[in-house]
């Protein structure tokens, strides 16, 4: 079949009617039929309007259909790279309470199922950080991960599952708690999961994840401190208090696991082994969906966001990879940094990258308060100097 530009058959089309014009004697009636059939032409005036009609396989493309087919079809062959490192150091403190763990693949490391479609592997990242003792963290850093993957209903429900381990393991740590005096200390758990293009990121207590999107800080978790005014709801609620920043005046933490011999806060039910108080071990939940601009996971304990903002993070990770791709190493630097900077607190960083080649060059706009936090140590120290002589 020949193509015939569809304008230039309409021209045709309307010259030949217009030749038909000439030879036919019009009167008022024939006037009258001629301008019918043009209007059912749908011929303008002002123009030529196209005669195909809507069923005609040549459609006009729409510009930002192109660009959201674009988008979908990036979305849908995305497949991370899962690169991991992970750095800690005592800071400050006398005794290392943090802890920390990364499995790649569950299913090899604890015999259970694969995931959805029975290729992809299902990884598992943690950062812990306990109080009272390291036995709490140590705890939970061991058991959470395989109770998560023994679950009957792993991994088709893991948002439930995740749940339902994190209060299953809250439990056991009292039952063992009851047995060794050594365990009665409580701790925090971030976890993250990557499965296919999917991050589950779950949270209790104050460690913190922050994701890096096209060098723009997304935070995938939330500080579970006592100034949280939803946490202040919810603790107010169940019969608890705020004194002077501290949950019933004894701990800065309004979420976390153990902490059992601590009166008032993890209330026992009769027969049962579950609190029913206001520190809660219930997880907050975080679920997307990996896209291409998703470049790497900060995962780390208070003591480096305790001198580290999100973005400042972000910035400062990006950099370093950007020089070397190299995560331990870059994790590494961010500790050695957050010690620079004065932190006082044992200190975690654990990062996941999504990508095998480093972060693209982009401009970030920075912030002014961004701008005064990110000085470095050594004009920091300058500053310091300066300012004592």
């Amino acid at each position: 079949m020949c193509n015939t530009d569809p304008e230039e058959q309409v021209k045709e089309e309307t010259i030949n009617i217009m030749d038909q014009e000439k030879v036919w004697p019009l009167d008022e009636s024939d006037d009258h039929f001629l301008n019918t059939q043009l209007q059912s032409l749908q011929i303008s005036s002002a123009g030529y309007h196209s005669l195909i009609k809507p069923s005609s396989p040549l459609e006009s493309i729409s510009e930002n259909k192109v660009v959201l087919d674009s988008k979908q079809n990036e979305l849908l062959n995305f497949i991370p790279v899962v690169r991991s490192g992970e750095c800690s150091d005592i800071g400050g403190r006398q005794h290392m309470e943090d802890t920390s763990v990364c499995i790649i693949d569950m299913a090899e490391k604890f015999g259970c199922c694969k995931s959805f479609d029975g290729e992809e592997s299902i990884s598992f990242f943690g950062v812990f950080d306990g109080h009272g003792g390291k036995d709490a963290a140590i705890f939970v850093r061991d058991n959470l991960p395989r109770l998560i993957a023994m679950d009957a209903d792993f991994p088709l429900e893991l948002e439930k599952v995740v749940t339902r381990s994190f209060k299953e393991t809250d439990v056991r740590l009292a039952r063992t708690g009851t047995l060794q005096s050594a365990l009665s200390s409580g701790t925090t758990a971030l976890i993250a999961m990557i499965f296919g293009r999917s991050l589950l990121v779950a949270n209790v207590g104050d460690c913190r994840a922050v994701l890096s999107r096209l060098g723009e800080a997304v935070e995938m978790s939330k500080d579970h401190r006592p100034g949280c005014v939803k946490e202040k709801r919810r603790i107010e609620s169940l019969g608890g208090f705020i004194d002077d920043g501290y949950l019933n005046g004894h701990l800065g933490l309004t979420r976390a696991l153990g902490d059992w011999h601590i009166e008032g806060l993890k209330i026992k039910e009769t027969n049962k082994e579950e609190q029913i108080g206001p520190l809660s071990a219930e997880p907050e939940l975080k679920l997307i969906t990996l896209m291409k601009d998703d470049e790497f996971l900060v995962i780390a304990s208070d003591g480096f966001w305790d001198v580290f903002t999100s973005q400042n993070a972000i910035h400062f990770a990006r950099r370093r990879l950007q020089d070397h791709n190299n995560v331990k190493l870059c994790c590494e630097e961010m500790v050695e940094e957050a010690i620079k900077r004065g932190a006082m607190d044992n200190l975690t960083v654990l990062m996941v990258c999504f990508h095998s080649e480093p972060p693209v060059d982009i401009i970030v706009p920075i912030s002014r308060s961004e701008m005064r936090r990110s000085i470095s140590a050594e004009g920091l120290q300058s500053l310091r100097g300066l300012l004592e002589n």
